[in-house]
């Protein structure tokens, strides 16, 4: 049951992290807490296919310049499935860096 808690929390946090990039990031707009909630999912699922695609290299923890535009990539990708996000390509690299910050600040295991 903790496992199931646990992704649920980091889901969450996503989400609310994703709301807050919204917020400051020109070019990026999610509307509401579950289409925000969606979009976290989505752009899960498209990372861990486009990581198991093409290898470890391109996930943003390898914080190379790879794995940064590869995020940007999944967040703009991720606009064509959840109905109310929108990103323009600035809007995504933006929300990719600010992301991959709060990724630093906040580790994954944390979250």
């Amino acid at each position: 049951m903790r496992g199931w808690f646990g992704i649920i929390v980091r889901f969450v946090v996503s989400a609310l992290v994703l709301l807050f990039v919204g917020f400051l990031v020109p070019g990026f707009e999610v509307a509401g807490f579950v289409n925000a909630l969606l979009a976290a999912v989505v752009i899960a699922v498209i990372g861990y296919l486009v990581e198991l695609a093409l290898g470890q290299r391109v996930s943003p923890q390898s914080r190379g310049v790879v794995g940064f535009v590869t995020a940007a990539v999944v967040i703009w990708l991720a606009q064509f499935v959840v109905p109310t996000m929108t990103v323009t390509i600035i809007g995504a690299l933006l929300a990719s860096f600010i992301i991959g910050l709060v990724d630093a600040i906040v580790p994954t295991e944390l979250r």
